[in-house]
C-alpha cells in the first residue's frame, strides 16, 4: 500500500533548525504535489508548505523566509529544511501528498521548539 514515512522530527533551541524528510512508496512520485502541513495542540492543521510536480512552491506567510520545501524525484522524497524556529513553530508536522483524488498522510513526526 501507499507509504509516506517523516522522520527529522525532535526537540531544538529557539534560533535552531531541523530537516524534515518524507519518503513515499507505491506512488508515481513525481506527478505529486507534496505538501507539509502542521497540528498544534488545540489548533487545526494548517498548510506550511508544498510544491508541485513542475517544482513551484507556496509558503505560510508564518514560514516565508525561514523554511524551505524541495523534492528529490529520484528518492521519491520531500524535504523541509526548518531554520530560525520559533516556539510557535511546535507542533506535529505531516507529510501530504495530492494528485487529483488520490490524497495520502504520513503518520507525523513532532517538532518542539523549547528551551
Amino acid at each position: 500500500q501507499v507509504q509516506l514515512v517523516e522522520s527529522g522530527g525532535g526537540l531544538v533551541q529557539p534560533g535552531g533548525s531541523l530537516r524534515l524528510t518524507c519518503a513515499t512508496s507505491r506512488i508515481t512520485f513525481r506527478v505529486y504535489t507534496m505538501g507539509w502541513y502542521r497540528q498544534a495542540p488545540g489548533k487545526q492543521r494548517e498548510l506550511v508548505a508544498a510544491i508541485t510536480s513542475d517544482g513551484t512552491t507556496n509558503y505560510a506567510d508564518s514560514v516565508k523566509g525561514r523554511f524551505t520545501i524541495s523534492r528529490d524525484n529520484a528518492k521519491n522524497t520531500v524535504y523541509l529544511q526548518m531554520n530560525s524556529l520559533k516556539p510557535e513553530d511546535t507542533a506535529v508536522y505531516y507529510c501530504n501528498s495530492k494528485y487529483y483524488t488520490n490524497d495520502y498522510w504520513g503518520q507525523g513526526t513532532q517538532v518542539t521548539v523549547s528551551s
